[in-house]
């Protein structure tokens, strides 16, 4: 890679509900696709406050980061993810995940069974969920 070159990276949470499905969002952007709360670093951000900033603006809620899970390198975006597990923060009596506002990057909000996620996400998600201490990688 040069020095001119462009690379991206991003971080993303893995945030399940009492029932063990993970939360997505829906974008209202590009093809309005279902995706794990996230998103792009800033300049001089770490993975860390990069997951924090993100879902604060997304979720309008702080998360806590439990572990670093995965790497992955992604093809068609030229980009490395990195995927946590996280949970929401609790804040005061009476907390539920109804509490979720969404930024204008996002029309709705839902919990999924690992089964109904698209393939790739499917083996970060599942990566995550079985984490046994050492962070996986892969390819797509």
């Amino acid at each position: 890679m040069g020095f001119d070159d462009t690379y991206k990276l991003s971080a993303h949470a893995v945030i399940t509900n009492e029932a063990g499905e993970i939360l997505q969002l829906r974008a209202t952007y590009a093809d309005k696709s279902w995706g794990l709360p996230g998103g792009a670093l800033d300049l001089g951000e770490t993975i860390h406050e990069a997951l924090h900033r993100e879902c604060r603006e997304e979720l309008g809620r702080e998360i806590v980061i439990d572990y670093l899970s995965g790497v992955y390198y992604h093809r068609v975006y030229n980009s490395h993810v990195f995927i946590f597990r996280a949970h929401l923060k609790a804040h005061g009596v009476g907390n539920s995940n109804g509490d979720i506002t969404l930024s204008s990057e996002h029309s709705a909000f839902d919990y999924f069974p690992l089964c109904d996620l698209s393939p790739v996400q499917r083996v970060r998600v599942l990566h995550c969920l079985q984490f046994n201490g050492e962070v996986q990688s892969a390819k797509f």
